[in-house]
């Protein structure tokens, strides 16, 4: 297996579907809930194991959509906000790779390291996956086997 851990951002590690009124605010192309959504899991527990594996020669990354049917104007300010999203909240954490992609495009084909680790909340970008796939649950125990 290639040493390279990639994670989604909504629904995997940014609780975008927590936020009140989330899907008609993306509607109506606001990008809000994604600079208001909370950390999914304890980030200072994520950011710590995440530093620890990239020392051990670990690439880390994001791969993540971007709202469906957005226009370009909005794509790119959804971009701007879910990397600030990551330094705001994972700042200690140097990604090696942040692709953030149209919504539906297959994540195994667009990452340098199909053949790693994915997190991600969606079945079927599991499935897809090449390397290993989990869900949302249990990251940093996963992340603690790893270690």
């Amino acid at each position: 297996m290639t040493k390279a851990i990639y994670f989604d951002m909504d629904g995997t590690i940014a609780n975008l579907y927590g936020v009140e009124n989330w899907l008609e605010q993306l509607r109506n192309e606001d990008s809000t809930p994604y600079a208001n959504a909370k950390p999914m899991c304890n980030f200072s527990v994520l950011a710590r194991r995440l530093n620890i594996l990239q020392r051990k020669g670990y690439h880390l990354g994001i791969i993540s959509w971007l709202s469906k049917n957005g226009s370009k104007y909005y794509n790119e300010k959804v971009t701007s906000v879910k990397i600030k999203w990551l330094n705001t909240h994972l700042k200690s954490v140097k990604w090696n790779e942040i692709k953030i992609i149209s919504y539906g495009t297959p994540k195994e084909k667009n990452v340098l390291y199909p053949e790693g680790i994915l997190f991600d909340d969606e079945i079927q970008n599991r499935k897809n996956w090449i390397g290993k796939a989990y869900n949302e649950k249990n990251i940093l125990d996963k992340l603690k086997e790893i270690c």
